[in-house]
């Protein structure tokens, strides 16, 4: 059986003498099955560097451990690297997790190399056999390890509206490293120099030639700010007149040169500014009161702050629409591109033409984009906010929205108007969210019944309420269907607030007879703090696997209390499951809509329907993923439902490997069922707490 296995991108130095240097690897595998391993065989791709090979082995056994190691070697034109790449397993079953690698060595030029990247982050299926890690890391090469850093270290180049890879023309980016500034914390003036208290950042093409020096903003090398001892952050704007193409980045400190950064420079991709400052979350937007005077989008009003209302113009900020002529280092007079370029404004959905789309006047680098909601603009807290620049999406954000022009708070359905006004004074939400899956997939190789469970104690701010809708016992109300668009690669960022997992000791989980369920620990992942195991994948034999099958009855967490949660219990009943009648189809006519019918269950248990299609455009770090997905709530009782035609016509129209079906069905926690309560060891409890039994289908579907 061969399927295959995605594209794993990472993040390590590189370089053909003693040196730490950073850049990006993307590799693309296909992975061959065995009786008892999958090797994974592929093409490796350096930037600014050039192509190589990937091989690595994973053994099945492995996988039934926490902790699955996976030996690699890249072979490249002029030796090879080897390592071993370290993640836990259950990212196979719960779809995410974080993972390692470590450089062991090397032949030819890469001779006694070394290196580490403890923190990649990751996404994949055992199913479909995909895996895909990203992050940074340093790499030593040439005499075995010996060669120390260099004391200015670059970590990171990134937009400063989304805080993703790729910089666009005349935009803000930011440099993250170690020691890239004197101590303290210095800002330009206009008109911006290309250097500030001896601080330059150089963008050179990796073809050769001249490098360019960007206009400094500021170095933030202080406890201010986020700015920690010698972790530093520059921020500049890129020069409109810096070509689009690969180049590699260095910062002068002084008289010490940083190594070289690789990096990627396009003409335009707008990165919208977020009030966390880190590209996701609730978006930096103003409400428009009266001339002179604006609000800051909160949830709810008080003092500069209020909640957008429909038929009120917002103003919306962020970085990268594109270059323009006349200097960048000036306060920009302003510039409109929305004359010469299809800007949209996305709002819930809703396309909106913006007023003006283009440079703040009296800034550099920065671009505004005003725009009017209409009266009929959907409603809430936590409202998806996206922007087109020729069909381009910039990273997903949210914007607060009262039902009417009189309101003075937006209406969530999960949260309080008092926890909203905890949320605008600074205040977090703490909720224990666990769930105990088991999805039959559909695959061209076979039918699989993926078994798992997974979950924590998260912790988020006002800031991170898209996020956190997740982690709530319904995402919609009941007979209702929601629609994301959403854009990967090339830049762009979808990626929601940043979620604090809290530590709550060791957890146990037990089921009932023919569960094969006895109290089984659930390992905490080290990097993000979550709980997650695998229970078995029915139908692929893996030496050693976990084979639970979760059978009707009760199934229980037990915590033994830690660092941040003290100890609790909590308990769900899982029901007969649902069964699609007919099961999921393999090809879905939008203009139709989809009728499902189903039998079991009982009648007051969610069921979610939802799917996604997207389609991809160029290859390796050039390649844009767009597509949409969407999500429908009801209740098993209801025993049929129909996604409309005017939801599904929200998708591109893709074949059967860009598309996918799910139906999930849980019991609706209530009382002592599916909901529990824990105690905080800083005082108090958290503010709720959920344990779902899922039993679910999925499969590739095409959408006509």
């Amino acid at each position: 059986m061969i399927q295959k296995l995605a594209i794993f991108t990472l993040a390590f130095g590189f370089a053909a003498q003693a040196a730490t240097i950073s850049t990006t690897i993307t590799v693309n595998v296909t992975a061959t099955i065995s009786s008892t391993d999958i090797k994974a065989n592929g093409t490796a791709n350096l930037t600014g560097v050039g192509n190589g090979t990937f091989a690595g082995t994973l053994s099945l056994a492995a996988l039934a451990q926490t902790t699955a190691t996976a030996p690699f070697t890249i072979t490249l034109a002029d030796g090879t690297l080897v390592g071993n790449l370290v993640f836990p397993s259950s990212l196979l079953t719960t779809g995410t997790g974080n993972g390692a690698i470590t450089i062991t060595g090397g032949t030819g030029t890469y001779a006694g190399a070394t290196g580490s990247f403890p923190t990649l982050s990751g996404s994949g299926s055992l199913v479909d056999l995909k895996l895909n890690f990203t992050g940074p890391g340093t790499i030593i090469t040439g005499g075995g390890g010996t060669t120390p850093p260099p004391t200015t270290l670059i970590t990171d180049v990134l937009d400063a509206g989304s805080y993703t890879k790729s910089i666009a023309q005349g935009s803000i980016f930011v440099v993250k490293g170690s020691n890239l500034a004197p101590s303290g914390l210095d800002f330009g003036t206009f008109p911006l120099t290309n250097s500030l208290k001896g601080v330059k950042i150089t963008f050179t093409p990796v073809s050769g030639g001249t490098g360019t020096d960007a206009f400094m903003i500021y170095n933030c090398n202080t406890d201010q700010y986020g700015c920690v001892g010698n972790k530093t952050q520059l921020a500049a704007v890129l020069p409109s007149t810096v070509a689009a193409g690969n180049y590699n980045v260095t910062v002068t400190n002084g008289t010490t040169v940083s190594s070289p950064f690789s990096t990627t420079v396009v003409v335009r991709k707008l990165g919208l500014i977020t009030q966390a400052s880190d590209g996701s979350g609730l978006a930096s937007v103003q409400n428009f009161i009266s001339p002179g005077v604006v609000d800051l989008n909160r949830f709810t009003t008080s003092g500069g702050i209020s909640p957008a209302k429909p038929g009120q113009t917002l103003i919306a900020y962020g970085t990268g629409m594109g270059p323009v002529t006349g200097g960048d280092n000036v306060a920009s007079p302003g510039a409109d591109f929305s004359t010469t370029q299809t800007v949209r404004v996305l709002v819930g959905g809703v396309s909106i033409t913006p007023a003006y789309a283009g440079r703040a006047p009296g800034t550099a680098g920065e671009d505004q984009i005003n725009f009017t909601l209409p009266n009929n603009v959907p409603t809430g807290c936590s409202v998806a906010f996206q922007i087109s620049v020729n069909g381009v999406l910039s990273n997903m954000t949210f914007l607060s929205i009262a039902p009417s022009a009189s309101a003075t708070a937006c209406v969530s359905d999960s949260f309080s108007l008092d926890q909203l006004r905890k949320f605008d004074q600074g205040g977090t939400y703490t909720v224990g969210s666990f769930s105990m899956s088991q999805f039959r997939s559909v695959t061209s190789a076979g039918n699989f019944n993926s078994n798992s469970i997974g979950g924590g104690f998260l912790q988020f701010s006002g800031f991170q309420l898209d996020t956190a809708s997740g982690y709530q016992a319904t995402a919609t109300p009941a007979n209702a269907c929601v629609v994301s668009r959403f854009t990967s690669g090339a830049g762009n960022n979808n990626s929601s607030g940043t979620i604090k997992y809290l530590d709550a000791g060791a957890i146990t989980l037990n089921g009932p007879a023919g569960s094969n369920i006895t109290n089984l620990n659930l390992p905490r992942e080290a990097t993000t703090g979550a709980y997650g195991l695998s229970l078995g994948i029915e139908g692929i034999n893996i030496p050693g696997q976990i084979t639970a099958t979760l059978v009707a009855g009760n199934y229980t967490l037990a915590g033994a209390g830690g660092k941040d949660v003290g100890k609790f219990n909590a308990s769900v009943a899982l029901g007969a499951p649902l069964t699609i009648t007919g099961g999921l189809p393999a090809s879905v006519t939008r203009n139709s809509g989809m009728t499902l019918n189903w039998t079991g269950g009982n009648a007051s248990d969610i069921v979610i329907i939802g799917g996604t299609a997207s389609t991809t455009t160029g290859t390796g770090t050039n390649a844009v993923t767009d597509g949409a997905s969407f999500s429908c709530t009801t209740t098993a009782g209801a025993r049929t439902f129909t996604v409309p035609a005017s939801i599904l016509n929200q998708l591109p129209a893709v074949g059967t490997n860009s598309g996918n079906l799910f139906v999930e069905s849980y019991v609706n926690p209530t009382g002592t069922n599916g909901a529990f309560t824990a105690p905080l060891t800083a005082g108090g409890s958290i503010d709720a707490g959920f344990f779902l039994a899922i039993v679910g289908f999925t499969s590739n579907a095409s959408f006509q």
